[in-house]
């Protein structure tokens, strides 16, 4: 059974960072590549970061590239996401979420708040 869990949210003041943990089970995770996404009040769910199954390559969406870094430890299955000079606009909740072969699997979610 795929279970993936996040945490690490919590409330932020804008510039300042926090560092999201996803920690995953029931599958070989070394063997793939790991993604986050978020969704903000009333928008939709959007794509943030991933990374291939070795680390190798990291790719960001543009409004989060040179302020989030992701990465992995494969001998902890688990997959970390560092947010510094965050804005309020970062305001969402935060899934981890992985392919294996066609099926998706998410976990429940952290959230994230950046305020004054």
């Amino acid at each position: 059974q795929v279970v993936l869990v996040e945490s690490g949210g919590g409330l932020a003041q804008p510039g300042g960072s926090l560092r999201l943990s996803c920690a995953a089970s029931g599958f070989t995770f070394n063997t793939w590549a790991m993604s986050w996404a978020r969704q903000a009040p009333g928008k939709g769910l959007e794509w943030v970061a991933g990374i291939y199954s070795d680390g190798s390559g990291t790719f960001y969406e543009d409004s989060v590239k040179g302020r989030f870094t992701i990465s992995r430890d494969n001998t902890k299955n688990t997959v970390y996401l560092q947010m510094n000079s965050l804005k309020p606009e970062d305001t969402a909740v935060y899934y981890c979420y992985t392919w294996i072969g066609r099926v998706n699997y998410w976990g429940k979610g952290t959230l994230v708040t950046v305020s004054s």
